[in-house]
Protein backbone atom coordinates (compact mmCIF):
# COMPACT_ATOMS: atom_id res chain seq x y z
CA UNK A 1 0.00 0.00 0.00
CA UNK A 2 1.34 3.55 -0.84
CA UNK A 3 -0.25 6.37 0.52
CA UNK A 4 -0.27 9.65 -1.63
CA UNK A 5 1.26 11.69 1.28
CA UNK A 6 3.42 11.32 4.53
CA UNK A 7 2.27 12.23 8.06
CA UNK A 8 -0.08 11.29 10.92
CA UNK A 9 -3.50 11.19 8.67
CA UNK A 10 -2.33 7.85 7.66
CA UNK A 11 -2.17 6.28 11.02
CA UNK A 12 -5.36 4.65 11.50
CA UNK A 13 -4.64 2.88 7.64
CA UNK A 14 -1.21 1.74 9.13
CA UNK A 15 -2.98 0.21 12.14
CA UNK A 16 -5.48 -1.74 10.12
CA UNK A 17 -2.83 -2.93 7.35
CA UNK A 18 -1.08 -3.86 9.85
CA UNK A 19 -3.59 -5.81 12.27
CA UNK A 20 -4.23 -7.73 8.85
CA UNK A 21 -0.74 -8.56 7.99
CA UNK A 22 0.55 -9.92 10.84
CA UNK A 23 -2.51 -11.94 11.35
CA UNK A 24 -1.83 -13.44 7.90
CA UNK A 25 1.76 -14.17 8.62
CA UNK A 26 1.22 -15.22 12.04
CA UNK A 27 4.02 -12.42 13.06
CA UNK A 28 3.36 -11.82 16.83
CA UNK A 29 5.73 -8.95 17.71
CA UNK A 30 5.03 -5.36 16.41
CA UNK A 31 7.85 -2.56 17.13
CA UNK A 32 6.29 1.04 17.28
CA UNK A 33 8.00 4.19 16.90
CA UNK A 34 5.97 6.40 19.36
CA UNK A 35 6.75 9.67 21.35
CA UNK A 36 4.03 9.38 23.36
CA UNK A 37 2.78 5.44 23.11
CA UNK A 38 -0.47 6.73 21.43
CA UNK A 39 0.25 4.84 17.92
CA UNK A 40 1.18 1.52 20.23
CA UNK A 41 -2.10 2.01 21.80
CA UNK A 42 -4.13 1.34 18.78
CA UNK A 43 -2.38 -2.22 18.02
CA UNK A 44 -3.56 -3.20 21.16
CA UNK A 45 -6.60 -5.54 19.95
CA UNK A 46 -4.93 -7.19 17.86
CA UNK A 47 -3.62 -9.61 20.13
CA UNK A 48 0.05 -8.58 19.62
CA UNK A 49 2.98 -8.23 22.06
CA UNK A 50 3.46 -4.71 21.53
CA UNK A 51 7.01 -3.05 21.60
CA UNK A 52 6.94 0.82 22.38
CA UNK A 53 10.26 2.54 21.01
CA UNK A 54 10.24 6.45 22.72
CA UNK A 55 13.22 8.64 21.74
CA UNK A 56 16.06 9.11 24.16
CA UNK A 57 16.03 10.89 27.38
CA UNK A 58 17.59 14.45 26.49
CA UNK A 59 16.79 14.11 22.78
CA UNK A 60 14.85 17.42 22.77
CA UNK A 61 16.33 18.80 25.89
CA UNK A 62 18.97 17.74 28.04
CA UNK A 63 17.63 15.40 30.83
CA UNK A 64 14.19 15.52 29.57
CA UNK A 65 12.09 12.18 28.63
CA UNK A 66 9.05 12.67 26.27
CA UNK A 67 7.27 10.19 28.30
CA UNK A 68 5.81 11.11 31.83
CA UNK A 69 6.26 7.98 34.47
CA UNK A 70 2.65 8.24 34.78
CA UNK A 71 2.64 7.64 30.87
CA UNK A 72 5.08 5.17 31.02
CA UNK A 73 3.20 3.17 33.65
CA UNK A 74 -0.24 3.69 31.89
CA UNK A 75 1.43 1.62 29.01
CA UNK A 76 3.55 -0.78 30.57
CA UNK A 77 -0.28 -1.98 32.67
CA UNK A 78 -1.66 -2.37 29.36
CA UNK A 79 1.21 -5.30 28.70
CA UNK A 80 3.35 -2.70 26.00
CA UNK A 81 6.65 -3.01 26.47
CA UNK A 82 8.38 0.73 26.74
CA UNK A 83 12.06 0.47 25.14
CA UNK A 84 13.57 4.75 26.01
CA UNK A 85 17.27 4.47 25.13
CA UNK A 86 20.05 6.10 22.58
CA UNK A 87 18.65 5.69 19.10
CA UNK A 88 20.82 2.95 17.26
CA UNK A 89 22.16 5.84 13.62
CA UNK A 90 22.70 8.56 16.07
CA UNK A 91 24.52 8.27 19.50
CA UNK A 92 27.89 8.64 19.72
CA UNK A 93 27.97 9.41 15.94
CA UNK A 94 25.92 12.39 16.03
CA UNK A 95 27.94 13.71 18.79
CA UNK A 96 30.82 14.07 16.62
CA UNK A 97 28.79 15.58 13.76
CA UNK A 98 27.66 18.17 16.25
CA UNK A 99 31.36 18.57 17.61
CA UNK A 100 33.36 18.81 14.68
CA UNK A 101 31.44 18.41 11.36
CA UNK A 102 31.41 15.75 8.91
CA UNK A 103 29.59 12.77 8.51
CA UNK A 104 29.99 9.33 9.88
CA UNK A 105 29.29 5.68 8.81
CA UNK A 106 26.17 5.76 10.76
CA UNK A 107 24.49 8.70 9.64
CA UNK A 108 25.21 7.26 5.83
CA UNK A 109 23.13 4.32 6.68
CA UNK A 110 20.24 6.48 8.18
CA UNK A 111 20.70 8.92 5.06
CA UNK A 112 20.19 5.96 2.98
CA UNK A 113 17.54 4.35 4.84
CA UNK A 114 15.63 7.45 4.31
CA UNK A 115 15.94 7.37 0.35
CA UNK A 116 12.68 5.07 1.33
CA UNK A 117 11.51 7.47 3.94
CA UNK A 118 11.90 8.69 7.51
CA UNK A 119 9.74 5.93 8.30
CA UNK A 120 11.13 2.82 6.64
CA UNK A 121 14.58 4.28 8.07
CA UNK A 122 12.65 4.43 11.78
CA UNK A 123 11.37 1.03 11.92
CA UNK A 124 14.26 -0.42 11.22
CA UNK A 125 15.93 1.41 13.49
CA UNK A 126 13.73 0.66 16.34
CA UNK A 127 13.61 -3.28 15.52
CA UNK A 128 17.34 -3.64 16.31
CA UNK A 129 17.08 -1.26 19.30
CA UNK A 130 14.40 -3.89 20.55
CA UNK A 131 16.33 -6.88 19.76
CA UNK A 132 19.42 -4.82 21.34
CA UNK A 133 17.29 -4.80 24.52
CA UNK A 134 15.98 -8.58 24.56
CA UNK A 135 12.73 -7.32 23.74
CA UNK A 136 11.82 -9.42 20.37
CA UNK A 137 12.75 -12.85 19.64
CA UNK A 138 16.24 -13.40 18.22
CA UNK A 139 16.00 -14.50 14.64
CA UNK A 140 12.23 -13.87 14.34
CA UNK A 141 9.88 -11.86 11.46
CA UNK A 142 8.73 -9.12 13.28
CA UNK A 143 6.49 -5.66 12.30
CA UNK A 144 8.23 -1.94 12.61
CA UNK A 145 5.53 1.15 12.56
CA UNK A 146 7.12 4.05 12.03
CA UNK A 147 6.53 7.84 10.66
CA UNK A 148 7.52 10.89 9.55
CA UNK A 149 6.95 12.94 12.51
CA UNK A 150 3.66 12.58 14.45
CA UNK A 151 1.37 9.24 14.15
CA UNK A 152 2.63 6.72 12.08
CA UNK A 153 2.25 6.10 7.80
CA UNK A 154 4.91 3.32 7.34
CA UNK A 155 4.76 -0.50 7.92
CA UNK A 156 7.96 -2.92 7.45
CA UNK A 157 8.55 -6.54 7.73
CA UNK A 158 11.68 -7.68 8.76
CA UNK A 159 14.00 -9.91 10.78
CA UNK A 160 16.32 -7.28 12.83
CA UNK A 161 19.85 -8.21 13.59
CA UNK A 162 21.33 -6.94 16.65
CA UNK A 163 23.67 -3.91 15.89
CA UNK A 164 26.88 -5.41 16.23
CA UNK A 165 25.62 -7.28 13.16
CA UNK A 166 23.20 -4.79 11.33
CA UNK A 167 23.89 -5.45 7.74
CA UNK A 168 22.53 -8.93 8.84
CA UNK A 169 19.36 -7.44 8.58
CA UNK A 170 16.92 -9.03 6.45
CA UNK A 171 14.01 -6.83 5.26
CA UNK A 172 11.14 -9.07 4.02
CA UNK A 173 8.59 -6.69 3.06
CA UNK A 174 7.81 -2.65 2.65
CA UNK A 175 3.94 -3.56 4.28
CA UNK A 176 2.78 0.38 3.31
CA UNK A 177 4.67 3.85 3.54
CA UNK A 178 4.13 7.28 1.82
CA UNK A 179 5.37 7.49 -1.92
CA UNK A 180 5.86 11.39 -1.70
CA UNK A 181 8.05 12.44 2.01
CA UNK A 182 10.42 15.16 2.28
CA UNK A 183 13.94 14.09 2.89
CA UNK A 184 15.20 14.94 6.76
Amino acid sequence: MYFKKAGRHNTADVIKIVANYTEKNNIKHVVVASKTGSTAEKLLSNNLKIICVTYHVGFYEPGEDTLTPQRRLELERKEIKVLTTTHLMAGLDRACRLKFSGIYPAEIIAATLRMFGQGTKVGIEVAGMALDAGLIPYGEEVVAVAGSGNGADTAVSLIPAHSNYFFDTKITEIICKPRDFEQH
